[in-house]
């Protein structure tokens, strides 16, 4: 159980952080951008939900704890340094990635195939979820970038890729089922 007794510790006021293994490391770092990134994905699914209600207010509440998930499996390097640790480290799973694909393809199931590209946009939820979308995209960049040059948990890339498939299909369900959909009219405005 996480304990907070103390919010401020004064310990990054030199602009580094403690990862998940105690290692401190710059804020800058790519590691600390990327589970950064990922709670403010989180923060954006937490906005889209004060307009959300019944099943995907639920389904949404998941995705936020699955992030807390990620986020843990993020500050703490996949590597030997775990040796010593009192507990094993929090890792996202591939049920985790399984679910988020089960449920894309039940949302799917009762949308029209696509004809043209989606502007952002529709209804406060659709447009708050087009939002939550590109905050995942971008976590997942830099969880990509990360990876690049440290061991990072292949479900937790995997899980990025389709939380931000998941949430472009659930903007099109808050869009009337994608008949409010905006769509994008090439070279409309010439």
């Amino acid at each position: 159980m996480v304990v907070l007794n103390r919010i401020y510790t004064k310990t990054g006021d030199a602009g580094e952080t403690a990862l998940g293994n105690g290692v401190r490391v710059p804020k800058t770092s790519v590691r600390v951008q990327a589970y950064g990134t990922v709670d403010e994905a989180n923060a954006t699914i937490g906005m889209a939900r004060l307009h959300a209600d019944g099943h995907l207010d639920s389904r949404l509440s998941s995705i936020q704890n699955d992030l807390f998930d990620l986020g843990a499996d993020l500050c703490r390097p996949c590597s030997g340094e775990d040796a010593d640790a009192d507990h094993a480290p929090l890792r996202v799973s591939d049920s985790q990635v399984s679910r988020l694909e089960t449920e894309i393809d039940e949302m799917n199931g009762d949308l029209k195939p696509l004809g043209s590209f989606i502007l952002p946009g529709g209804t406060a939820l659709a447009a708050h979820l087009h939002l939550c979308r590109t905050v995942s995209r971008r976590a997942e960049r830099l969880t990509v970038e990360l990876a690049t040059a440290e061991s990072v948990n292949p479900a937790a890339l995997r899980y990025l890729n389709r939380l931000s498939d998941w949430l472009f299909v659930a903007a099109r369900i808050a869009n009337d089922r994608g008949v409010g959909d905006v769509l994008w009219v090439p070279g409309g405005n010439r």
